[in-house]
């Protein structure tokens, strides 16, 4: 009989995990929002609230490289200077003014968007450290089903914060609840085993989390699967306007939506850890992929305004259980010693098909009727998961994804190195569903990987979203459930 998912609350550090990742979620949940508010309000254009969020993604562009330098520490004092320097970053938000002092929020933005790419690696490896594989995802629903709750209430918080006495006050109260975090997480006790310094190449370096998620057949084809859901369903962000206006409602209608839809995402989040459980996590991933598809069909269907909020709803729901199962995907099936690397990698893999999704979907709703838009989503989301279902079609039952636990940094002799036995850039290799260990190190056997499987995939990502959710993407950033940084839940 498999434990009770609160079971994981009694496991010792988790508490004290848990409350530090909760209260920096609330933070960015106050802030978030009023980012793009601030920077409207100071300027009166839209496009510098653009700006602030892309400014977000910036940090993405470095984080292979960055995966490389994270590994190099342990996780905790990792977790606890990245929440110090995180609640610097915001300060310099007390001092804006006016429309002169715009730079600081872009400056601010990029800082913030720092912190979104180390704080999951961070996160990760901390939790794999605390935890063994079969808590890891009571873990991660606990995670994912708070952060949905507070999404119901903290970015109107925040907004009212922001109207009545200022945005300082919004950072302020960012600010502590990261240093409130690292208190948290250094009263955690743990010992960690010394981490493998990467002294490789630039190139080397920044290329390895990709070759290891390349490498592991489950993450790849996961990836893939995910990536054609990330390659449409930022379509929403726009469609959703245009189904508002179609059903002749203003766009300040979105709040009502977005307030459903998080009642059915934090209802995801509670039934997370069940479905993971009972079918595994590549199966849910596939049911979750099925769950938005559907909720896409009937908004393109939806003829009265009650369906569209139960359609809302039903994608609400659906995000989480994408969330928690990739997450413990990637933490089951990564070495400890290269975790950062193959999260950030996941992270950086991710942003490619989301980015062109939310600049694609932005022109195509204004030049076809919405229903069709909406319609696209629904094939190529299922095209996603029939990819999963078809290569991945002998990990569908719960306990066939092989968990890799070993947390001993591999060693770096040459007598103990050797194609064989070596993953890219000389790290410990990654499990491969118990079938013999291939030389995945050598560019040859790595060609002809890729090759092998390059029928049906069309791009990698882990866990989107966006009808109706924007910066749920950011968000997600500290916490184990893995963005779109364009205000709290937008569509």
């Amino acid at each position: 009989m498999p434990p009770s998912p609160t079971a994981v609350f009694r496991r010792p550090g988790f508490p004290l995990m848990y409350a530090a990742l909760s209260t920096s979620a609330l933070g960015d949940s106050v802030l978030l929002l009023v980012l793009g508010v601030w920077a409207k309000t100071l300027t009166g254009q839209n496009g510098s609230v653009g700006i602030v969020y892309l400014c977000m993604l910036v940090p993405a562009l470095v984080a292979p490289f960055l995966g490389a330098w994270a590994d190099g520490f342990r996780r905790k004092p990792l977790l606890i200077w990245t929440n110090v320097a995180s609640a610097l970053a915001v300060l310099p938000l007390t001092v804006v003014d006016d429309a002169s002092d715009i730079w600081i929020l872009y400056g601010v933005a990029v800082l913030y968007g720092l912190s979104f790419v180390i704080v999951p690696a961070g996160v990760n490896g901390l939790l794999k450290e605390l935890l063994d594989d079969e808590a890891l995802v009571d873990a991660n629903s606990a995670l994912a089903t708070t952060k949905e709750a507070f999404r119901l209430f903290a970015p109107l918080a925040g907004a009212a914060m922001f109207a009545a006495w200022g945005g300082w006050t919004v950072a302020v109260v960012d600010a502590v609840s990261f240093l409130v975090a690292a208190v948290l997480i250094a009263r955690i006790r743990v010992d960690e085993a010394a981490p493998q310094r990467h002294t490789a190449g630039l190139v080397d370096a920044m290329t390895s989390g990709v070759r290891l998620l390349v490498a592991d057949r489950v993450l790849k084809h996961v990836l893939v699967g995910l990536g054609l859901t990330l390659l449409v369903v930022g379509f929403t962000e726009s469609g959703i306007y245009a189904v508002l206006d179609a059903f002749g409602k203003p766009a300040t209608y979105v709040a009502i939506v977005v307030m459903v839809q998080g009642i059915g995402a934090v209802l995801g989040g509670l039934a997370s850890s069940w479905s993971v459980r009972h079918l595994g996590e590549v199966s849910t991933i596939v049911v979750s992929c099925v769950i938005l598809a559907t909720s896409m069909a009937v908004v393109a269907l939806a003829g009265t305004i009650p369906v569209l909020l139960a359609a809302s709803a039903v994608f609400g729901f659906g995000l989480p259980l994408m969330f928690v199962a990739y997450t413990t995907l990637i933490q089951r099936r990564t070495e400890q010693a290269v975790m950062a690397r193959v999260t950030m990698a996941a992270e950086v893999v991710m942003s490619v098909p989301q980015a062109v999704s939310l600049a694609v979907g932005a022109v195509v709703v204004s030049l076809v009727p919405y229903r069709w838009a909406f319609g696209v989503i629904t094939v190529v989301t299922l095209l996603g998961a029939a990819h999963v279902l078809w290569w991945l079609r002998d990990q569908l039952r719960p306990g066939t994804t092989t968990s890799t636990t070993s947390t001993t940094p591999p060693s770096t002799t040459p007598e103990s190195t050797t194609p064989e036995s070596t993953a890219p850039g000389g790290l410990a290799p990654v499990s491969t569903d118990g079938a013999p260990e291939l030389p995945i190190d050598e560019d040859a056997a790595l060609l002809t990987d890729l090759t092998d499987q390059l029928p049906g995939a069309a791009g990698t990502s882990a866990a989107g979203g966006v009808l109706l959710l924007g910066a749920d993407q950011v968000e997600r950033h500290h916490g184990p459930d893995h963005g779109d940084p364009q205000g709290d839940r937008h569509p």
